[in-house]
């Protein structure tokens, strides 16, 4: 899996869309990807399911989520300071070589664009493999030609189908929008606790319902906070206090998160 939130962006918007705006349905996309799997492989067993994705300060609120779920694995390269996904290219390319040569799988089903998947998907091929090429309407404007040549059939999800598991979504409140003019003034919290809670109420306050309650299940499956939300609530608490935290105080700030958010029906009361 790989460009997904760059094509759906293109599909449902027109445009490239900050993946921050976008909202994924994780169950959705994984039942139409098995469905197309057994369409595109005459009905062939499914193996797995892989995701690449790239992480900078643990796994997301998506990433954790599709972990947890059945035939569903999930590979994380890494996101450099400019924001570049690293390394995420590579691990597809080797699954899907290591596959094929280890005869684990007849066909597969890859959701890119990037012509530097061609010689993976001949090595692939070498060995027997058929390769399905998926693309989300309108697929030929983020795929490269060569690559659609390569593969052996090609198929576009359309936009309909796009947008049942892909939505925009309004951009929440960036972090250092503190409430009740905060900001500038570290020193108004007067105890660590209430550093905690209010960076806390800071960051919720803009999570729209369905994304809190996805993100306290996440929360209570998985006992930790995903990366984009420790990072920014750890950046918070970092600005009311005019310093940085020591390791001690990062460990208190997740347990209290995580008992803060578990608790809370609304976060920005």
């Amino acid at each position: 899996m790989l460009d997904i939130y760059a094509q759906s962006s293109l599909s449902i918007a027109g445009t490239n869309v900050n993946r921050s705006h976008l909202k994924l349905d994780e169950s959705e996309l994984v039942n139409q990807l098995k469905s197309l799997a057994l369409n595109l492989s005459a009905g062939a067993q499914l193996l797995r399911i892989y995701w690449y994705d790239g992480a900078k300060n643990g796994m997301t609120v998506e990433q954790l989520i599709l972990a947890d779920m059945q035939d569903v694995k999930v590979r994380l390269g890494s996101i450099n300071s400019a924001g570049q996904q690293k390394g995420v290219d590579s691990l597809l390319v080797t699954d899907l070589i290591d596959l094929a040569r280890n005869q684990a799988i007849s066909d597969a089903l890859v959701v890119t664009g990037d012509g530097d998947m061609r010689v993976a998907v001949q090595i692939a091929q070498s060995f027997g493999v058929r390769v399905h090429l998926i693309g989300l309407e309108p697929s030929r404007a983020s795929q490269s030609s060569l690559l659609r040549q390569e593969a052996d059939t090609v198929y576009e999800i359309s936009k309909a189908d796009v947008s049942k598991f892909m939505r925009h979504s309004a951009p929440s409140l960036p972090p250092a929008e503190l409430p009740d003019s905060a900001a500038g003034s570290p020193a108004t919290p007067t105890s660590f606790g209430s550093v905690v809670t209010r960076s806390l109420k800071t960051i919720l306050a803009a999570v729209q319902s369905d994304d809190m309650a996805q993100l306290k299940a996440v929360i209570i499956s998985s006992g930790r906070i995903p990366g984009q939300y420790d990072g920014r609530i750890l950046g918070t608490c970092r600005a009311l206090l005019g310093r940085d935290l020591n390791g001690a105080e990062r460990r208190a700030m997740r347990n209290a998160a995580i008992d803060f958010i578990k608790g809370t029906n609304n976060p920005g009361s």
